[in-house]
């Protein structure tokens, strides 16, 4: 018998997660862009916020591979049971 609320719940956490990626890869994009713009001047605070967005890009792909993989997960379930 199929799990219903289980695949409910993978499908859902994979839209988000996969637009959230999308939303924080484009806007590392973006601010990319703007932070060397035309006038020859870098913008700092567009250049640091491309690198949060990246980073956060990074964290996401991790964490997702952390969860799919067998033996990483049960190390960092376990570190975070440790932590919190």
């Amino acid at each position: 018998m199929i799990d219903w609320f289980g695949f409910v719940t993978v499908a859902i956490t994979t839209l988000v997660s996969a637009g959230f990626v999308v939303t924080m890869y484009s806007l590392g994009v973006r601010f990319t862009a703007v932070s060397a713009d035309d006038s020859g001047r870098v913008n700092q605070l567009a250049k640091w916020g491309s690198y949060v967005c990246f980073g956060f890009c990074v964290l996401t792909v991790i964490l997702g591979i952390v969860l799919i993989v067998p033996h990483l997960n049960e190390p960092f379930f376990a570190l975070m049971g440790h932590l919190f």
